[in-house]
């Protein structure tokens, strides 16, 4: 029988003892005594959340396809357990085995937002390694990091050994045979390092050197020594439909965030909405073959149990075979085994709709709308490609189609926004609720409509176009946010419409982690020590403490917030090649000023660099 690494009397005392348990269906054991490579992959946010993410099923099936690797799982301990191992002296563990972090040879942790970074040092100092990497040794892991934060990961430079640019499909399996190699014939930590750093898409923060004007900004950032590379470039699937992908992903027992197979039919987006960093970053935009998605589908329902599919992208309307897709697993799944199938990420039209009216119950649900702005002209800036139209005709459609709840999204503060932008919201709001009643009354879904519209705050990131701009401060949003308020309860339709925003101060500290640079780690790892873990979960966010560490560190965010950066300003994340190139952006920059939209991929090539990668939606009608 396992030994499991907590004992029966904390298990009982802590809430959901489950999630560190391990043994869940579908998760792989091995004998640790079998294999070269022991690899921990951790989600540095609770179970719930850390389970629903595709990208560490992908990357923990495909490195146990190794008979040489062993790779588990863990995320961070929830605040109680959290308390208990520190005073217990209990080393943070993987699940499957209920070994010690601190024994594997890596640790390698995905960066999916900017409120994780302190539960990356909790993650660290829970597991007893050393929280900077210039403090470790060869007793200790290699410490990764990746995904879509690592495209700025010099917030968290000190912290990592080793970031990984770019999708964990595709250099993994050569850093393992680095690894040997090195392991077998000895040799120092700094060693293995810079051997890795010569692996493409890998960067090595402790192999540069970065040095500052006296005003704050970067004046060089330089390799230190000649073979390590001046640029790191993203790494890239180019054919989504033979490489990895988990037949059989690990099923959690007790009910996580997204607790559905996920589909995912596509990478990349062909929209280039300005503002949206994972359009920027994961292009080009690459299909996967009905085929293989037929055959993952059936496999992963049946080895799984799910009762719920779904369609994983960042745009599924745009994948060319949507409507073959889902006639199949509306058929096969749907109709014979009374599978749900989702569908986020749709643009409304009539097509969409007719798909979702046969997926979903309709009395059930809400269709989500995202208009991003309320003025035409907002849309164009931000190049949303969205008109008043398609929103009217949308939203009509779904009255008409059996929905009486729409929820529509928004961003606050965006780039030029003016107050008559900003008002725009209230109208738009207004006036999908009156279409909604010039439907006959015996015709309509409902007694009345619900329009939902939620605002976000804009936060600049890198690799957009808006990478230059100055974010708004607090005081502005919440300016912005009370005047829309306001205009929202002056319209005729208000008792039909509800109003929600995000966090003033969550924005701002998301804004000043998103476009940091390595003084910023110094911040991160003040607020740690003075408690702040969680920052994402409301009851766990505490800005005061965040603002301490800043005037501890002598940093002001406004530096990294308020400033509206030139063109030539070498930014923090210019060492990385992320395929999209800074010409591009900034003419994207220059178009939004102008408030001119371009075209997406299919319609026209933008030129924004990513054909040297030679696959995707860049070669598609090519022989």
């Amino acid at each position: 029988m396992r030994k499991l690494a907590l004992s029966d009397d904390i298990l009982l005392k802590i809430e959901k003892p489950a999630r560190y348990l391990g043994n869940e269906y579908n998760a792989v054991y091995k004998d640790p005594a079998s294999v070269d490579i022991r690899f921990a992959m951790c989600f540095p946010d609770v179970y719930e959340i850390g389970m629903s993410y595709l990208g560490i099923q992908i990357i923990y099936d495909m490195l146990n396809k190794r008979e040489d690797v062993y790779c588990e799982r863990l995320y961070s301990p929830w605040m109680d357990l959290d308390a208990v191992m520190r005073e217990r002296n209990i080393p943070l563990f993987a699940l499957e085995s209920q070994d010690p972090v601190k024994d594997f040879d890596f640790l390698a942790m995905t960066l999916q937002y900017e409120m994780c970074y302190t539960n990356v040092l909790q993650i660290l100092d829970l597991s007893q390694i050393p929280l900077k990497a210039s403090e470790r040794t060869l007793e200790h892991p290699f410490v990764i990091g990746g995904g879509p934060c690592a495209y700025n990961p010099e917030p968290l430079a000190d912290f990592f050994d080793i970031f990984y640019i770019g999708e964990g499909e595709t250099v993994y399996y050569e850093l393992m045979d680095c690894y040997k190699a090195w392991k077998k014939r000895g040799g120092s930590r700094e060693e293995f390092l810079k051997e890795a750093a010569k692996i493409p898409g890998l960067y090595v923060p402790s192999l540069y050197k970065v040095s500052y004007y006296p005003d704050g900004r970067i004046e060089s950032f330089e390799p230190l020594a000649e073979d390590v590379p001046k640029k790191v470039e993203k790494q890239v699937v180019t054919d989504l439909s033979h490489t990895y992908y988990p037949s059989n992903p690990v099923v959690p027992f007790i009910k996580v965030t997204q607790d559905r197979v996920v589909l995912e039919i596509q990478r990349g987006c062909i929209r280039g909405c300005r503002f949206c960093q994972a359009g920027n970053v994961y292009r080009p935009n690459r299909e996967r073959d009905l085929e293989f998605l037929k055959k993952y589908a059936r496999d992963m329902l049946l080895s799984t149990g799910h009762e719920e599919i779904s369609l994983s992208s960042l745009s599924s309307s745009d994948y060319s075979r949507l409507e073959e897709l889902t006639t199949y697993l509306i058929e096969e799944f749907g109709k014979k085994m009374k599978v749900n199938i989702s569908l986020p990420s749709l643009r409304i039209d009539a097509f969409s709709l007719d798909v979702m009216r046969q997926v979903q119950d309709v009395k059930k649900s809400s269709l989500t709308f995202a208009p991003e702005a309320g003025s035409q002209r907002m849309r164009d800036v931000i190049n949303k490609g969205l008109t008043e139209e398609d929103i009217f005709s949308g939203a009509m459609e779904a009255f008409n189609g059996g929905w009486n709840r729409v929820k529509l999204y928004f961003m606050l503060g965006l780039p030029g926004e003016t107050m008559e932008d900003i008002e725009g919201i209230a109208k738009l709001s207004n006036d999908i609720a009156a279409l909604y009643y010039t439907i006959p009354k015996d015709k309509r879904p409902g007694a009345r409509v619900d329009v939902v519209s939620s605002t976000s705050f804009f936060v600049p990131k890198p690799f957009t176009p808006f990478q230059w701009v100055a974010q708004n401060t607090t005081e502005e949003f919440r300016e912005k946010q009370r005047f829309l308020s306001h205009k929202m309860k002056d319209q005729l339709n208000r008792k039909s419409m509800r109003y929600n925003w995000h966090d003033f101060d969550l924005t701002a500290l998301e804004g000043f982690l998103a476009r940091g640079d390595r003084k910023v780690g110094e911040v991160i790892l003040g607020a740690y020590k003075k408690g702040c873990m969680f920052d994402s979960w409301s009851e766990y966010f505490y800005y005061d403490r965040w603002v301490e560490a800043m005037n501890e560190a002598g940093i002001d965010p406004a530096f990294y917030t308020g400033r509206v950066r030139e063109y030539d300003e070498i930014l923090p994340w210019d060492f990385i090649d992320a395929g999209v190139t800074k010409e591009f952006l900034w003419r994207e920059y220059e178009q939004s000023q102008k408030e001119l939209v371009t075209p997406n991929c299919r319609m026209q090539c933008s030129g924004c660099g990513c054909r040297v990668y030679e696959g995707g939606v860049c070669f598609e009608g090519e022989n």
